[in-house]
């Protein structure tokens, strides 16, 4: 019995170790994922802004360029994040 202790502490100590690089592994896989859906999220925004700024500008809105820079901030700090 004492020579199985141990291998079973042994056999023990490599599936946990086995189990944590598994979940490294997937949460790098998700901050990456994550991180693409970000940035997908961000030109979309990008894109709306330049549109909402278009509009904006054809019915002759004088304040376009206070809500551009607030936009602006907004992505500053998502940037940062």
């Amino acid at each position: 019995m004492a020579d199985s202790d141990p291998q079973s502490a042994k056999e023990l100590s490599q599936f946990a170790e086995n189990l944590l690089q598994q979940l490294h592994e997937n949460f790098e896989d998700l901050t990456d994922k994550l991180s693409l859906k970000m940035d997908e999220m961000g030109e979309r925004i990008n894109e709306l802004e330049k549109h909402v700024a278009e509009l904006m500008a054809e019915a002759g809105i004088e304040n376009a360029n206070e809500d551009s820079e607030r936009t602006k901030d907004i992505k500053e700090t998502l940037d940062r994040t």
